[in-house]
């Protein structure tokens, strides 16, 4: 990503030479944008924004229950698979199995949860 014409680095406030960074994750432009005088500078502020990310919100209640509803039905997949059995060594159908379970079994315990009319329910 080339520098806006005299933008300064993010981090030490010299010219920017070519390194940047974009925010890939909003879907309007601009983008939030920053850049870099160096690839030590672009690898600083990585790190430091990585560290200030704000923590995943808690469970809800709901949440933790349709968790306790997925491991039961995970539990009864990986019983007829075999509990000794190492998770490297299950088939690719064994795997999609599990998931397709714990998945189903976490959105079928928070169906309940959102109004049938809504439309924006994404379970």
């Amino acid at each position: 990503m080339a520098p806006a014409p005299r933008a300064l680095c993010a981090v030490c406030r010299r010219r920017a030479r070519g390194f940047g960074w974009f925010d890939p994750t909003s879907s309007k432009p601009p983008r939030p944008s920053v850049s870099f005088c160096s690839i030590t500078c672009q690898k600083w502020w990585t790190r430091r924004a990585a560290r200030e990310a704000p923590a995943m919100v808690d469970l809800t209640e709901q949440e933790r229950a349709a968790l306790r509803a997925a491991i039961r039905a995970m539990a009864e997949v990986m019983a007829e698979i075999g509990w000794t059995t190492p998770l490297n060594a299950l088939s690719e159908q064994q795997v999609l199995t599990l998931a397709e379970v714990a998945v189903g079994a976490f959105q079928d315990a928070m169906r309940p949860s959102c109004p049938s009319t809504s439309p924006e329910v994404p379970f």
